[in-house]
């Protein structure tokens, strides 16, 4: 009895471990038959190497970011401190940011509806303190000019208007400083029109009309690189006005020991650069300057990165920071790379 018990469960145990013959055989023969189909692999190689939902979005955003027009707010703020009037103008085409950087509303007009009355005939400096919106800090005030709600409305600041804008901002503010797109391409492709608007129109413009330019680089091996580049152009486009290389956000994790003496050879070797200004990477400041839509001076006005955005005011070309209640109107410029 117990013999046969046992010989009955062993072959149940071998019943249910053996898979079912005929499904097998069919599941068999039609991979072979899939494998023998061009199609088939092909559909196959296709659904292996689709991406999935966070590769797609993996290559989205913008490229460089080394910091411009969070500089160009600080810097901005660092000029209007005592009695000296200073404008802020968002001209970038392709990512504007100033107006969210300082809690500024989409709707406010900015320098669109300045390049429109400036096309019209009718801007003025009364017009522009209309159309701007001023920023009260603890020592003077900043008058901002926001820049398009949306990038897709860039045709709005063409070559001339910008020009022109920019022209009734020499007489209105001690200071303009303009923040511009990275991009320096003519749009060669639609240069044989030369009605047709160009995306990159405006940061040209501004550069071409600008006393002197900020250009910002990221203190890293990929930034540097990229600012490399850009310089060549920017130098070939402007010619000999004066340019001031920022590196922002200096630390020693990507760079290794004595970052700042890395990046300083670097330029000094492959672009004849040796004046260059430093900024540290200092999270605590940023944060808290993003935090409350306000300058880093406001809100941490002994960071270290405070500063060095002073010792930069001070090193600009000479009557950017002046004392001098009636110096001549300068405008400065800030270049992405």
């Amino acid at each position: 009895m117990r013999s046969g018990a046992r010989a009955r469960d062993h072959g149940r145990r071998r019943r249910c471990a053996l898979p079912d013959p005929p499904r097998t055989a069919r599941a068999a023969a039609a991979d072979r038959e899939r494998r023998r189909d061009p199609r088939c692999a092909v559909a196959a190689c296709a659904d292996r190497c689709r991406p999935s939902p966070l590769a797609r979005h993996r290559g989205l955003g913008p490229h460089g970011a080394p910091g411009r027009s969070t500089v160009a707010i600080q810097l901005a703020a660092e000029l209007a401190r005592g009695t000296r009037h200073v404008a802020l103008v968002d001209a970038d085409t392709h990512a504007p940011s100033l107006a969210l950087l300082l809690a500024q509303g989409d709707d406010s007009p900015g320098i669109a509806a300045a390049c429109r009355r400036a096309e019209l005939g009718g801007l003025d400096a009364d017009e522009l303190a209309r159309l701007a919106t001023p920023i009260l800090l603890e020592e003077g005030g900043i008058d901002v000019l926001g820049g398009l709600n949306r990038p897709s409305r860039w045709p709005e600041l063409s070559a001339h208007r910008l020009r022109t804008a920019l022209e009734v901002c020499r007489g209105w503010a001690d200071d303009t400083i303009v923040d511009v797109a990275a991009p320096l391409e003519s749009d060669e492709e639609v240069s044989f029109d030369l009605e047709a608007p160009r995306r990159n129109a405006a940061t040209l413009t501004a550069l071409r009309e600008a006393d002197a330019i900020v250009a910002v680089a990221s203190a890293e091996p990929l930034g540097i690189a990229r600012f490399l580049h850009g310089h060549a152009e920017l130098r070939a486009l402007v010619g000999a006005t004066p340019i001031t290389v920022v590196v922002n956000r200096v630390r020693s994790g990507p760079m290794g020991i004595d970052a700042r003496g890395q990046i300083r050879r670097t330029l000094e070797r492959f672009a004849g650069i040796r004046d260059v200004q430093f900024l540290p990477d200092d999270r605590r400041a940023a944060d808290a300057a993003l935090l409350h839509s306000r300058p880093m001076i406001d809100v941490t006005p002994r960071a270290p990165v405070v500063a060095a955005m002073r010792s930069l005011a001070a090193a600009l070309p000479a009557g950017a920071a002046s004392d001098d209640p009636e110096p001549a109107p300068r405008r400065r410029l800030f270049a992405r790379r």
